[in-house]
């Protein structure tokens, strides 16, 4: 269906506009560190093939009609509240981390760990709406290839990125970010707050 096409690019709308003031001042911050590998650029550069360009010709053209699909409709509309749910996340995380965000593995030199907001439960906010994300998109895009070709490489890119990420935090912030960790999930909460009390997962 149409409607699921227009949702997505109105993702795609959205997370520029939540985005683009974060990134307009951050480039502007003067950097400690970068660990940008050369690795690093290819999966983001084929990262954003697969989120961008390849929805982009399945939606205007019909040189990938030759892998499409059918779900039911309603798995359309479940792709909708998925998607809802990854923007919802992206931009909190965006609006708990400010100019402490970067789009690759840099540390600002008043880079300052944040454990509040949805940081109080996950360390990476950003991948877990990416996960939600890559899920939603198979289910919007019902193409073999714009829609799961994301969902394919992230798989990769999130076990490479996450892993020198972890690696970066821990040589800046040692012992306090050792501690973060035993008390956060990675992409899924350990524990949730219900008033005064914590619900361990």
């Amino acid at each position: 269906m149409a409607i699921f096409k227009i949702v997505y690019w109105l993702a795609i709308i959205a997370e520029m506009v939540i985005r683009a003031p974060i990134s307009k001042l951050q480039r502007k911050e003067a950097k400690s560190e970068q660990r940008v590998s050369t690795q690093e650029k290819t999966l983001l550069g084929l990262l954003f093939l697969t989120m961008f360009f390849i929805p982009l010709a399945y939606s205007t053209t019909k040189w990938l009609d030759f892998a499409n699909y059918s779900l039911p409709v309603w798995a359309g509309w479940l792709g909708v509240v998925l998607m809802v749910c990854a923007l919802l996340v992206f931009w909190r995380a965006h609006a708990d981390l400010g100019l402490n965000w970067s789009p690759s593995l840099e540390i600002r030199k008043e880079h300052k760990l944040i454990t509040n907001g949805i940081f109080e439960y996950i360390r990476h906010p950003m991948y877990a709406s990416q996960w939600i994300w890559v899920i939603a998109q198979p289910l919007l895009l019902q193409n073999w290839i714009a829609g799961l070709a994301n969902l394919l490489l992230f798989i990769v890119f999130y076990f490479v990125r996450v892993r020198a990420e972890e690696k970066m935090m821990l040589d800046t912030f040692r012992d306090e970010y050792r501690e973060y960790m035993k008390r956060t999930g990675t992409v899924v909460p350990r524990r949730f707050k219900l008033g005064h009390h914590d619900v361990n997962r």
